[in-house]
């Protein structure tokens, strides 16, 4: 048997909201990025363009203050059980950027295994952004087989390169182009980790 990794969308994945929405509740910007949000998961507008759009718009929050937020999000539990069960083997992969989410990647002990985009701070608020990440060219420095699990239009190159592909639609509904880009698309939390454990014993074992 293959010995798989695990590559893990974070919004509406591991996350129970989309963060970016989450973080503009905070500053009456909500309707605003919610458009842009849901207009770049369904593959309406590119994701780099979107998401410097949102950056710009949430950017006057101070990053420790947007920091806070992010960490006290609500999370898929079990979602995140099985990644500190296996955490040798699990990566996450997201757009967001790496100052916003650093707490949340420490606290579920992610931090060292977590591929974003990259920005620069200057007294307490972003400078600028220096890298947006493309999720598909990340994902082929792999070397091991991987699994992919994810939910919007920025995951469907993923899923597309990857061993087996999973979609998740218990959060928000999964992307018309993830859709035609997995093997398996998965409604229920627990469903998904037990499928995800069975994957990870049969490698383990095999």
């Amino acid at each position: 048997m293959k010995d798989f990794i695990f590559i893990f969308d974070l919004d509406s994945t591991i996350s129970k909201v989309e963060i970016l929405p989450e973080i503009a509740k905070y500053m009456g910007k909500e309707s605003e990025i919610r458009k842009l949000t849901e207009d770049t998961m369904q593959g309406l507008i590119p994701f780099k363009y979107s998401f410097l759009n949102r950056v710009k718009i949430l950017s006057p929050k101070k990053v420790s203050e947007v920091n806070e937020i992010v960490s006290n999000i609500p999370l898929n539990e079990e979602i995140v059980k099985f990644i500190q069960k296996h955490k040798e083997r699990c990566y996450i992969v997201t757009g967001n950027l790496d100052v916003w989410i650093d707490g949340l990647m420490k606290k579920i002990g992610m931090k060292n295994h977590c591929f974003c985009s990259k920005t620069m701070v200057k007294n307490d608020y972003i400078e600028k952004v220096v890298s947006v990440i493309d999720k598909g060219l990340q994902v082929e420095q792999f070397v091991q087989p991987f699994v992919v699990i994810g939910d919007g239009d920025n995951d469907a190159e993923m899923a597309r390169l990857s061993d087996i592909g999973i979609g998740f639609g218990a959060v928000r509904h999964i992307a018309p182009a993830l859709l035609n880009n997995i093997d398996y698309a998965f409604y229920d939390e627990d469903k998904l980790v037990e499928f995800l454990e069975k994957l990870a014993e049969e490698t383990t074992n095999g």
